[in-house]
C-alpha cells in the first residue's frame, strides 16, 4: 500500500491508481456522481493532489453538471427505450419483471427490487442488441464473437481486433434508434476497424440516421448513469 497519500482533494474527487495511464488526468464517472483523480503509478499522490486542487472550479461544474441519481424504487420514473415508466411494485404478486403500458411491474420483496429492475433491464438489452447484431450481421456478412454487457461510463460499445463485441447495458434506457445506431457502429468495425470514410460508409449503410443518435448520446447520455 502507498504511503505518500495527500488527504488533500477536492470534495467529489476519487482517487485511482493506474497501471497504464501516462499522465495524471481528471475523469467524470457519472454512474458514482464523483470527479475520478487518474494517477500513473510513477507519480506521488501528493503531485497528484495539486493537479487536482488547481482544477477544483472544473471539478466543480462537472460536479454541479451531473443529473441526480434516480434509485430504482416503486413509484420511481425511469425510461425504457426511451419512453418514461413508472416503477410499480407488486409485492403479493410473484414473477419478476414486466411492462404494461408506460409502467414497469416488479412483483416480490421491495428490498429486491432494485436488482431484480436491474437484472431485467440487462436481460432486455442483450435480448434487444443480439437480435440487431443478427441483423446487421446478414447485411455485412460477419459475425462477432464473443458479446458482453458492462456498465461502462466512458464507452457505450466497444469492437475487440479479434471480434468481441461489449455495451453498456444503459442503452436499453436510450431511444431504440440509439440502441441501433451503436450496435451498427461497433458492427461496422468487424470490417473496418478504424473511423474512415469506409466504415461510416458501411455504417450508413446499416441505419439510416448516424447524426441524431451521435448528438442524443453527446447531450443525454451521461443522464442514463443516473439511473439504479
Amino acid at each position: 500500500m502507498r504511503k505518500d497519500v495527500d488527504p488533500k482533494l477536492p470534495p467529489g474527487v476519487q482517487l485511482r491508481i493506474s497501471a497504464t495511464a501516462r499522465r495524471v488526468s481528471l475523469r467524470v464517472d457519472a454512474s458514482k456522481g464523483v470527479v475520478l483523480l487518474i494517477v500513473p503509478r510513477r507519480v506521488s499522490l501528493a503531485r497528484a493532489a495539486v493537479f487536482a486542487q488547481e482544477n477544483r472550479r472544473w471539478i466543480g461544474r462537472k460536479l454541479a453538471g451531473l443529473p441526480a441519481p434516480v434509485p430504482f424504487a416503486d413509484g420511481a420514473e425511469v425510461p425504457v427505450g426511451g419512453v418514461i415508466h413508472t416503477i410499480r411494485h407488486r409485492g403479493g404478486m410473484r414473477g419478476t419483471v414486466w411492462i404494461e403500458g408506460q409502467e414497469i411491474h416488479v412483483a416480490g420483496r421491495p428490498e429486491h427490487l432494485a436488482r431484480r429492475l436491474t437484472d431485467w433491464l440487462k436481460a432486455e438489452a442483450k435480448r434487444q442488441i443480439l437480435a440487431l447484431v443478427e441483423r446487421h450481421a446478414a447485411v455485412i456478412g460477419r459475425r462477432p464473437g464473443r458479446l458482453t454487457l458492462r456498465d461502462t461510463t466512458t464507452r457505450w460499445g466497444s469492437c475487440s481486433p479479434n471480434g468481441a463485441l461489449a455495451f453498456c447495458w444503459r442503452l436499453i434506457l436510450a431511444p431504440k434508434e440509439v440502441m441501433d445506431y451503436v450496435v451498427a457502429h461497433e458492427m461496422a468495425h468487424l470490417v473496418e476497424l478504424n473511423h474512415g470514410p469506409r466504415f461510416w460508409t458501411l455504417v450508413r449503410r446499416l441505419v439510416s440516421d448516424v447524426d441524431g443518435p451521435k448528438g442524443w448520446l453527446s447531450r443525454h447520455g451521461i443522464r442514463l448513469h443516473r439511473y439504479g
